[in-house]
């Protein structure tokens, strides 16, 4: 599971290469606070609670981008999902 996990930030990583631009600053600092959230719960063994929240967190993202991002949505998306599956 954690390898899926693996792939699915570096697909993240790679989609947020390619998006050129993230035009509302508050969006930016939203994905910059999650993705450093991710790799710190990676580091640890999380609690029911900053899992959930997590969780919360990349699903608004999520949302927020797929409209002017589709590709960067679906990719936080799989994030979710391969968090969930590793039961992170």
């Amino acid at each position: 599971m954690r390898t899926e996990l693996k792939d699915q930030l570096a697909s993240l990583h790679a989609e947020l290469a390619r998006t050129q631009s993230v035009d509302s600053p508050e969006l930016r600092q939203q994905l910059i606070v999650v993705l450093g959230d991710i790799t710190r719960l990676l580091g640890k063994p999380t609690s029911a609670g900053e899992h959930n929240s997590l969780i919360e967190q990349l699903d608004a993202l999520a949302v927020r981008f797929e409209a002017d991002h589709p590709a960067l949505g679906n990719a936080i998306r799989q994030v979710v999902d391969a968090l969930a599956k590793a039961g992170i």
